[in-house]
C-alpha cells in the first residue's frame, strides 16, 4: 500500500473516532488488534474507545504530526477537551485540559494490526489536580 493511501486510511480511522462511529472500526482495525502488547477483540477495542468518549464527550483527535513509512504510521495527536467523568482514575474539574498522545501503528492488509500508545498522563494529572502550581 502506498504511503498516501495509508495516510488516507489513517485519517479515515481518526474521522471514524471523531464521529463516534465505533461499529465501523472493523473497516480500519484488525480483529483481534494488539494494543500496548494486549490482544483485544474488536469489541474490546470499541469498548475502550467508547469509555474514553463517555469520560470526555468532547474528545477530538487532532493530528499534530504524522509520519507514514511503509506499513507503519506514527502520529502525535493533540486533545483539547473537558473531562466529564473520572479519566484514567483522575477526577474531573469541569475545566478544559490539553494533552498529547504519541502513537505508533503497524498496518497489515490496509488495517491496523498493532498499536503502541503513550498518553501524557503527567500533563493530565497536573491540569486536574487541585492546588497544583500550574492551576
Amino acid at each position: 500500500m502506498a504511503d498516501l493511501d495509508l495516510e488516507d486510511r489513517y485519517r479515515g480511522y481518526l474521522m471514524c473516532l471523531n464521529e463516534r462511529r465505533f461499529p465501523d472500526l472493523s473497516e480500519f482495525v484488525h480483529n483481534p488488534v494488539v494494543h500496548n502488547d494486549r490482544t483485544l477483540s474488536i469489541t474490546e477495542f470499541q469498548d475502550l474507545l467508547r469509555r474514553d468518549a463517555a469520560e470526555i464527550p468532547d474528545l477530538h483527535y487532532a493530528i499534530e504530526r504524522l509520519v507514514v513509512q511503509g506499513e507503519q504510521v506514527a502520529c502525535r495527536i493533540r486533545f483539547d477537551c473537558t473531562p466529564a467523568a473520572s479519566f484514567r482514575g483522575i477526577a474531573p474539574t469541569g475545566r478544559p485540559i490539553s494533552f498529547v498522545e504519541h502513537v505508533f501503528y503497524r498496518y497489515r492488509d490496509g488495517r491496523i494490526a498493532e498499536i503502541w500508545s503513550l498518553i501524557d498522563m503527567e500533563a493530565i494529572r497536573e491540569q486536574l489536580t487541585p492546588g497544583h502550581p500550574d492551576r
